[in-house]
């Protein structure tokens, strides 16, 4: 089933290491956990009008969490992180 490019990215990381990487051409967004390689590059190509040179996905695991009052254990949700490289002199705007 092909998921719409607006499901695959999430939304931009917002970092010190997403700004830091950004004015090197690359930027960092949380995207959908089924998302290939290929539906982030189109997903990018279509939304922000750039053209991906690599795209380097990477898990980001849940974690355990103690709740409030109870005392018991939680997990928070897991996910996807994408870093896109542009081509050179291409830049998005993310604010």
């Amino acid at each position: 089933m092909q998921k719409h490019t607006g499901q695959i990215l999430i939304s931009p990381r917002i970092t010190e290491k997403g700004a830091y990487l950004s004015e090197r051409g690359c930027y960092v967004f949380n995207v959908e956990k089924s998302a290939t390689k290929k539906d982030i590059a189109s997903a990018v190509r279509t939304i922000f009008k750039v053209t991906p040179r690599k795209v380097t996905v990477v898990p980001v695991p849940g974690k355990e969490v103690q709740t409030r009052g109870k005392n018991r254990v939680g997990h928070t949700a897991s996910g996807k992180k994408a870093y896109v490289y542009l081509k050179k002199g291409e830049t998005i705007e993310l604010m």
